[in-house]
């Protein structure tokens, strides 16, 4: 028999893990790399840490707003090659963007040459492109070699970099951020510096101060690309307390007349953030798919300022409905999303509210206060030890030389003969000749006393809390005055607006409103003549069929029509045929049943009231905009059930108090409008009761004026003393007075 050969032995040094344990470790170790050294900003100065490396490396450069540009492949170069161990054209999109005014409110490098446009455009290649640090930067980078910020070393450990920068400019708020983490992310929109300034100034004034307070300050974003933000104060109120929330922004218009009744639309400033050529390849594309039916064509005028021209299909078309339509398809209205997500105290990422960062910030501030003041107490110290020591050689000037030229130790000899610290021995020694003159003697003293008046005030300033906000307050100041709304880069450019609240009906739209006469027969066979008609007497009809309805309108209306089964139907007046021949039957166009006859037939205007009466003497008072119909079945306002038929749709004016009835068996009834219930649907009340026949007319009117009625002959009749007429709801009622119209109709 053949032996199998055993299995092979592993290393005996190899430890076995759990799989999901290594993972776990592993997958938390790349998302808090990712989350702390790459995505989400530091609330102390809103910089990441590529941003944070770039000035510091251009400072390293001296690269500041004094000195010349140098070519950005020389500081992509110093920031990959010391500081950050990534791909160079990650490195030079964030210093592109920095450098982009339409990208960040306030740049933080300027630069030379050719770096990307709204359009969408690239920046040149980092040969081609040259840069320098601007006022902004130098305000986040000011202090740095004073014992300001906490430095850590490289990644390859030969060099040293900042944790934070000071911070003297707030530009987590006033520039904004954006990053994608693992499993959270960051969105930040750019703020006004002066109102952001105004806001920590009430903040160190008042440090329980509120949200609500501080809102007054900071009312909300202010873009580098203008537009204005159509949100109301409590949505946005709720998104800085909370630290999440969004703010629609939408582009800046103007209407502008080019002559003989015509006009177009200016875009002037577009959303944050939105590339103009996308988004006029957008809109091109809609306009081909025929989608934007309201728009002819646009063009872009655009130079160093954007001018995006709409020109409208028809000049009757209203601006604002055609602004609407493209607001809403387009990216003319921007959702700039606001997620408050930041590193706090550069260690634990949280969501904060406005006053926290504001809060944080200010805290900063402090200690770098503290920090650079006891820096510069150190080095007041080591100056006064160095200038205490030159007193004593000039006191003592021809023992400290004979000492010198005679002793083989001068420096020991030094200090056991005049009590001197090595340092100052060692000053000593180093002093030149030239030093020895008596003015230099003057010179130190003075110097001397100067720093010992800052060394006090240094001291005082560190003990007290109220003399540092105090100092925080004056620097908080000058920034807001250098960066102020009169300065041409602190001026705000978004502006806040409420967004018109309009009803896109695009067919209606797309109408133009023309003057009609709507002609409707006994029969019910209608049509739409052009122009208001003085004269209708004239116009033909079918055999056996008069005219019983003409009103005048406009292409834009809508035509109600009431009918006896108590169904509202709506018409559109664009949409009846045309004044040649009779017309077309009603029933074509709505679903009126055959015993349907056609009880009122007129103009919708919003806001009207209707009262609506049957035969049977029941009625109600209705608002018209209830009585609108969707479709061509209609709409069911007026319950009722044959032989009963609805009879009466008359206007009723807001200050009529009274309502009058008048019976087949003319009985003439008045009383008072409020015991008429107003309804939106129903059968309603008794209005009149009769023993003989129904109700013929209703109608309602003020009693101070008297009522009125039109005779067979068209004549106006009044009548003002009412009193025998007047009585409750759903009596009988008297004869009328004389001369009233046989046909019981008030007119």
């Amino acid at each position: 028999m053949s032996k199998h050969a055993p299995p092979p032995q592993g290393p005996k040094d190899i430890e076995a893990i759990n799989l999901r344990d290594a993972l776990e470790e592993r997958y938390l170790a790349y998302a808090l790399s990712t989350i702390m050294h790459r995505a989400l900003p530091d609330v102390r100065d809103g910089l990441k840490p590529v941003h944070r490396r770039l000035l510091y490396a251009m400072r390293l450069l001296k690269l500041d707003p004094a000195s010349g540009f140098k070519k950005c492949a020389r500081v992509v170069g110093d920031v990959i090659g010391k500081y950050h161990p990534h791909g160079d054209q990650a490195v030079y999109d964030a210093l592109v963007r920095l450098a982009q005014d339409f990208a960040v409110r306030y740049p933080l490098i300027e630069g030379q040459g050719n770096f990307g446009n709204i359009d969408g455009d690239f920046a040149a290649a980092y040969r081609y492109t040259e840069a320098r640090l601007t006022d902004v930067a130098m305000a986040l980078l000011e202090g740095i070699d004073d014992d300001t910020v906490d430095f850590r070393d490289t990644y390859n450990g030969e060099d040293r970099e900042p944790i934070v920068l000071p911070g003297a400019f707030p530009n987590l708020l006033a520039n904004g951020s954006s990053g994608i983490a693992v499993g959270m992310a960051t969105s930040i929109p750019p703020h006004n510096a002066a109102e952001l300034c105004d806001a920590a100034l009430h903040l160190i004034k008042f440090p329980n101060a509120t949200v609500d307070k501080l809102v007054k300050f900071v009312p909300g974003p202010d873009f580098p690309t203008g537009g204005i933000i159509v949100d109301d104060g409590p949505t946005m109120l709720e998104a800085y307390k909370t630290g999440r929330g969004a703010f629609r922004v939408r582009a800046r218009w103007t209407q502008e007349d080019i002559g003989r009744g015509g006009w177009q639309i200016i875009v002037t400033e577009i959303p944050y953030q939105v590339q103009k050529g996308r988004l006029i390849e957008r809109i091109a594309e809609l306009i081909t798919a025929k989608k934007l039916p309201l728009l002819a064509d646009l063009r872009d005028e655009s130079a160093e300022d954007i001018r995006i021209v709409f020109e409208p299909k028809s000049r009757t078309v209203d601006p604002q409905l055609l602004m609407e339509q493209l607001f809403r398809n387009t990216e003319l209205e921007a959702r700039i999303p606001l997620n408050m997500n930041v590193l706090s105290h550069g260690r634990v990422p949280k969501v904060m509210s406005l006053r926290d960062v504001l809060r944080e910030w200010l805290d900063h501030r402090k200690d770098v206060l503290i920090r650079r003041s006891n820096f510069r107490l150190a080095e007041i110290a080591r100056r006064l030890e160095i200038l205490g020591g030159y007193l004593i050689a000039y006191l003592n000037l021809d023992e400290v030389i004979r000492i010198i030229r005679t002793e083989d130790e001068p420096k020991a000899v030094l200090m056991k003969r005049f009590k001197l610290t090595d340092t100052q021995a060692e000053a000593i020694l180093n002093m030149r000749l030239r030093a020895l003159r008596k003015l230099e003697e003057i010179e130190i003293r003075r110097e001397n006393d100067a720093l010992k008046k800052e060394e006090a005030g240094l001291k005082k300033l560190v003990k007290s809390e109220d003399a540092q906000w105090e100092h925080i307050t004056g620097e908080i100041k000058e920034t807001k005055e250098k960066y102020g709304k009169k300065t041409p880069l602190g001026k705000r450019r978004t502006d806040f607006a409420q967004a018109p609240e309009i009803d896109l009906d695009l067919e209606q739209a797309m109408i133009e409103k023309e003057p009609v006469t709507v002609v409707c027969s006994d029969k019910g066979w209608i049509r739409a003549m052009k122009g208001h008609l003085e004269d209708t007497s004239g116009l033909v009809y079918k055999e056996g069929d008069t005219a019983k309805f003409v009103v005048k309108a406009e292409t834009t209306d809508s035509i109600m029509l009431f009918s006896s089964s108590g169904k509202f139907f709506t018409l559109d007046a664009a949409k009846l045929p045309g004044g040649r021949g009779h017309g077309e039957p009603v029933r074509l166009m709505a679903d009126l049943e055959a015993t349907d006859t056609i009880v009122a037939l007129f103009v919708h205007k919003e806001g009207r009231k209707l009262l609506l009466a049957a035969t049977d003497g029941s009625g109600f008072v209705v608002p018209e905009d209830e009585c609108l119909a969707n479709t061509r079945k209609g709409k069911q306002v007026m319950n009722v059930k044959m032989p009963v038929e609805a009879q009466v749709c008359r206007f009723i004016e807001e200050n009529a108090d009274h309502i009058a009835t008048i019976g087949e068996n003319r009985k003439l009834l008045i009383f008072k409008r409020a015991e008429v219930p107003e309804m939106s649907r129903g059968k309603g009340v008794r209005l009149q009761k009769y023993k003989d026949g129904g109700l013929s007319d209703a109608v309602g009117f003020k009693l101070k004026e008297g009522l009125s009625w039109v005779d067979a002959s068209g004549r106006n009749f009044n009548v003002g003393d009412l009193k025998e007429w007047i009585g409750e709801r759903a009596q009988a009622g008297r004869l009328p007075p004389k001369g009233f119209p046989k046909a019981n109709k008030f007119g």
